[in-house]
Parts: structure tokens; sequence; C-alpha cells
């Protein structure tokens, strides 16, 4: 099936078998390495990008659903060579440890904040509660949401 797509503001026009997972499409087809591949069961999270502003687990999602969507990715965060203020927060706070849950996370985190410019930590774990971290106990990541959050009131 052909789907045409937005992937961090590029459009595509791809040919791609109607069982192909969106988050085998970013990878494989799309080239987007950052989309982490996980458990393939919606458990971690790791595969979560944006689909028209929203968080969704990429591996649950097939390429053809995604037909028409706008698709976000960690690559894309970034704009004009400048760290997004959730990717510049990540690293001031070191919200990451092995960094392979921290591109779906800074997603999560990018997502809410657009929705919720100032959220308590309870809404930035509910936020992140769908993402699996086993290496930083969260601490870190929800400083770093707090950050972001604070540095876009700052301007």
């Amino acid at each position: 099936m052909e789907i045409n797509v937005t992937i961090n503001g590029t459009g595509r026009e791809d040919e791609v078998e109607p069982r192909r997972l969106l988050v085998d499409y970013i990878r494989t087809v799309a080239g987007l390495t950052g989309t982490h591949i996980g458990c393939d069961t919606t458990s971690c999270g790791v595969c979560t990008v944006l689909v028209d502003g929203t968080p969704i687990k990429s591996c649950t999602m097939l390429a053809v659903q995604a037909d028409g969507r706008e698709i976000t990715t960690v690559e894309g965060l970034k704009a004009n060579g400048d760290l997004h203020a959730i990717q510049e927060a990540f690293r001031q706070e070191h919200g990451l440890q092995c960094g392979f849950c921290t591109p779906a996370m800074m997603l999560v985190g990018a997502a809410l904040l657009d929705g919720n410019p100032d959220p308590s930590e309870d809404d930035i774990r509910w936020a992140i509660s769908g993402n699996l971290c086993r290496c930083t106990g969260y601490v870190n990541i929800v400083k770093s949401i707090q950050a972001a959050a604070m540095a876009a009131k700052a301007g």
C-alpha cells in the first residue's frame, strides 16, 4: 500500500506492506533510528513517537494507519540546529543514564508541555507512566521535564 506521511516536517511517499509496524517503518524505511524497539507489546514505551502531536507507542500502530498523519521522532525535536527545550533540560539535569528510554521520554515530555506548560510533579509522573526506565528511578527525568517547563516560562 502507498502511504503519505510527514515525518519531522518532511513529506514522504512510500510503498509499505499492510502488516509493517510504524516503528519498523520509521527505523528501516525512513532511516530514523532514534526511535527504539523494546518489547513489541506496548509494555515499555521506548518506541513512543508523536502522531499528530499525541504520544503513540509505534510498535502497536501499523504504518498504513499513519497515512496522512504527521509523525515526530526525537530527531524532529531539534530545530534550526538548536536543541528543543526538553532536550537541553535532559542534558542539563542528567535525565538519562543508558539513554535507551530517553527519546521516548523526551517526546512524552514535549507533548505534555505543549498541552500543559505548568505541570505538577504528579502530572509529569502520570504522563511518563507508560514509559519504563530501568536505570534512573525517574527522579532526574521528572526534574528534566520540570526544568524544560521553567525554561519555556522564562522565554
